[in-house]
């Protein structure tokens, strides 16, 4: 019985999605339960080994026909095991994610971290369209980054590379990161920093769009900038000239393609897109931003589970073909 389907499975703060794709990385089925933090996040695993084994009974899927599972979790990751050295989200601390996983589903495990598998995912079956280097942004609750560079992701020496929302953009400032320090890219361009700023709009304006807000979110600030709000349109500024700027550093260091901006704050489309851009023509050298084209993702919550399909199938043509990782 031959091989010929992968497993993506993406664990966030929230829900696990999970997803059987073919070799192709079309969608044969997908799923997601909840993520359960409770008692550092023991019973994760057992909850994913367990639907799994569900899904693929209700499918009829032999497992004889699956190459493995690729799986993204938030935080610092070490890909060959899988080690999680901290997932603050979830609650795991210096955990064998890998083993475990594959010891609760007896199949072979790749693992990295969730930004570094949508990155994946998005630059196979959507906007990177397979380009050799790209850089893959993702603005929620935090500002994550998944960096590719001659088709491959770069993690680095002990899983932190690619950690694009813990730059340094404002040294000093006030404004606490969760990783420890203060000034990171998070603070300044994520949902909860946009949402900050518009709180600090509203004490100094009592008349502007954002004034009859009670908890203004991102997505308020970018209905006010449709309605030519001065307080609105000025966050957008602070935030994409931040954003653009730190791109623009990134981008003379690997000389990308592609840029793609994907999360929850990127559903703002050309409001957001084009003021990015002017920051990053602004800061980049110009023979970087000639090559570089910046878009809106397209796979939305699925890059994760496509990307970890992806890792799987990556890993194991390379170890059929006896090749190393391109």
């Amino acid at each position: 019985m031959g091989k010929d389907k992968y497993i993506g499975v993406d664990i966030g703060g929230t829900t696990v999605k999970m997803a059987v794709l073919d070799k192709d990385g079309k969608m044969i089925h997908k799923w997601e339960i909840p993520t359960v933090t409770e008692e550092s996040g023991n019973s994760i695993i057992s909850d994913v080994s367990a639907s799994l084994e569900h899904a693929l009974d209700e499918l009829k899927i032999d497992k004889r026909t699956l190459h493995g599972i690729g799986v993204g979790a938030p935080g610092f990751i070490e890909q060959e095991e899988g080690y999680v050295y901290e997932a603050i989200n979830i609650g795991w601390k210096d955990f064998g994610m890998g083993e475990a996983l594959k010891q609760a589903t007896g199949l072979q495990v790749w693992a990295d971290n969730d930004a570094n598998i949508a990155a994946l995912g998005e630059n196979w079956l959507g906007a990177g369209h397979n380009c050799a280097s790209m850089v893959a942004v993702t603005l929620g609750t935090g500002v994550g980054g998944g960096i590719i560079v001659n088709h491959k992701v770069i993690n680095g020496t002990n899983g932190t590379g690619g950690e694009i929302g813990h730059i340094t953009v404002k040294p000093g400032y006030p404004h606490y990161c969760n990783c420890g320090r203060y000034g990171c890219l998070e603070t300044e361009a994520s949902a909860t920093a946009i949402a900050r700023k518009a709180k600090e709009r509203q004490l100094k304006n009592e008349n502007g769009f954002l004034s009859s807000i009670k908890n203004p979110e991102a997505k308020d600030v970018f209905e006010g900038l449709k309605q030519d709000d001065e307080d609105c349109r000025l966050i957008v500024k602070d935030v994409t000239d931040q954003l653009g700027l730190a791109l623009a550093n990134l981008a003379v260091t690997i000389n990308p393609e592609k840029i793609v901006i994907g999360g929850g704050v990127s559903k703002a489309g050309e409001q957001l897109i084009e003021p990015l851009k002017t920051a990053f023509r602004k800061y980049a050298l110009p023979r970087v931003r000639e090559v570089c084209d910046i878009s809106i993702a397209e796979l939305g919550n699925d890059a994760g589970v496509i990307g970890g399909a992806f890792l799987v199938k990556t890993k194991t043509e390379n170890k059929e073909t006896g090749s190393r990782d391109r």
